[in-house]
Parts: structure tokens; C-alpha cells; sequence
């Protein structure tokens, strides 16, 4: 059993039920069962992991606890035929981060079928500097890609736009060539967001103004992070036939809506898990 000790964000709980997190000093041996154990050379920041220093029992039950989503990394130790100390490799999703000791730390350990090989051309720093975020909006747009969704359709309308999914979304659509809405809260990133490739950028305000059981048609199809009224009123804008991918709930996790875009649009509510 491996006994080196290792440095990780960890975060606890006090006796007053507040939530701590600091720099410490951790036990290769405390780590999980798993068949692989990855040196971790680099994460990314998340919501997820917000959540989980704030001690959200969505996200994380058990502390305390060391989080961080994802990882990349070089497998040190491995139990499977699959993988070879020294592999580069990524993980990501599954419950990393959660309840099982996460990559904000120098090491996790973890079963063989959550790991990937690094594909070819990329390194750990790249794959992390696209993260959870990117891996989730390319996994959105892959999913109104498989429903149908082309250029020519018309506007594709991003909530939540600088955010870290939003911001991948509308630099993934760009460049397949979609034309783009963002919708944000914040107006001073407006020139930002059209560097990125954004072909307009709206308040997001205008989505939770409407009243209206339905909309006019207004955008192709949408990928939302916010969830809520955000999402419902959304969905009233959705051009016939239209879809939109739905994979956070930065806002809220309810979903205030009417069968309307439903069963009178034809609309697609597409569920997206990272």
C-alpha cells in the first residue's frame, strides 16, 4: 500500500456546520479503491466545484473532502491491462470530485473505466485549459448536430454565455459556422464575446421579461447553463422543429415551463450530462 503523503485543496466541515478549505497534507494510502492511481499534473476550476467547497449536498455529502471534477494527468500505479505506469491520461465526469477524492489535488485514484488516453496531439495543460466546460459544450452541440441542426437554421441562442461552457459553445459554433446570440448579465463583455465569435449579444433580462405562454420564433436552437425561468422562457423562442441542449443550472435547477413550445413547436429539450 502506498503510504507518500501528497498536497490537496481540502475542504471540511466545522463544528459550527461552515465550510472550510485549505492547502493540506494528504495520504496516498487515504485515497480511494480504484485500479489506476494518476500523478496529477493539472484540473480546471468549475461550478461543481464552488458548490462543493460551499458544502452542497448535491454535489458532495462526505466531508471531508478533496474536490476537483476532472483531471489530467500520468498513471503512476495500474492494476489493468489497459493502461501503463506512465500513460498520459484524462478524467473526467463519473463521480471525480464528488464524493470521491477529486484532481485539485497532486493525486487520485480511481477505477480503470472512468480513464481515458490522452488522445494524440493534445497534453494534460490543453486538456484541462478546455476542461469539464469545453468537453460539456462540445457535448451540447453534438447533440443538436444529431438532431438536425445546420448553419442554415438560424440563430443559435447561448445562455449563460461567460461562463466557461458558454464560452466554448459559441467558439465551437462559430467556428462551424453557426451565427450566434449570446446572452449575458454582464454588457461590458460584449466585445469579448463577439471576438469569440458571438453574432450578437443580448441581456439575458430579456429572457425573464417575457410573458407570454409563447413567443415569437426567435432563435434556431439554444444551449442553456442556467436552467430556471432563464431556460423556460427560452424554449418559448425556439423556432419550429428547433432544439435546445440543456446541461447546467447556474441560475436554478427548476424548470417553471408550459407544454407549449412542445406540442404547438415541435421543440426538443435535449438533457446533457457531463
Amino acid at each position: 500500500m502506498t503510504s507518500r503523503s501528497y498536497r490537496a485543496l481540502w475542504v471540511t466541515k466545522t463544528e459550527k456546520g461552515e465550510f472550510v478549505s485549505q492547502i493540506a497534507e494528504r495520504n496516498i494510502s487515504d485515497l480511494p479503491k480504484g485500479e489506476i492511481l494518476v500523478k496529477v499534473e493539472y484540473s480546471s476550476l468549475n461550478f461543481k466545484d464552488m458548490l462543493c467547497t460551499q458544502g452542497h449536498p448535491a454535489v458532495t455529502r462526505q466531508f471531508p473532502h478533496q474536490p476537483g471534477i476532472d483531471a489530467a494527468g500520468v498513471v503512476e500505479q495500474s492494476s489493468d491491462d489497459n493502461f501503463r505506469v506512465g500513460d498520459a491520461v484524462i478524467v473526467t465526469g463519473y463521480d471525480l470530485g464528488m464524493n470521491t477524492a477529486g484532481g485539485l489535488g497532486q493525486y487520485i485514484r480511481v477505477p480503470a473505466g472512468w480513464v481515458i488516453a490522452m488522445p494524440a496531439g493534445l497534453n494534460a495543460k490543453e486538456a484541462m485549459s478546455h476542461g469539464t466546460a469545453g468537453f460539456t459544450s462540445a457535448l451540447c452541440i453534438d447533440k443538436l448536430l444529431r438532431m438536425g441542426a445546420s448553419p442554415e437554421d438560424g440563430m443559435v441562442a447561448v445562455t449563460g454565455a461567460t461562463g466557461g461552457v458558454g464560452v466554448f459553445a459559441i467558439a465551437l459554433l462559430a467556428k462551424l459556422g453557426f451565427s450566434v446570440a449570446a446572452a449575458t448579465g454582464k454588457p461590458e463583455t460584449a466585445a469579448m464575446l463577439k471576438a469569440l465569435g458571438a453574432t450578437e449579444v443580448f441581456p439575458r433580462q430579456e429572457l425573464l421579461e417575457m410573458t407570454e405562454l409563447l413567443e415569437a420564433p426567435r432563435f434556431a436552437h439554444g444551449i442553456d447553463a442556467l436552467g430556471g425561468q432563464y431556460l423556460a422562457n427560452l424554449l418559448k423562442t425556439i423556432n419550429y422543429g428547433g432544439s435546445v441542449a440543456c446541461c447546467g443550472l447556474a441560475a436554478a435547477p427548476d424548470l417553471p415551463a408550459t407544454v407549449m413550445p412542445f406540442i404547438l413547436r415541435d421543440v426538443n429539450l435535449l438533457g446533457v450530462d457531463c
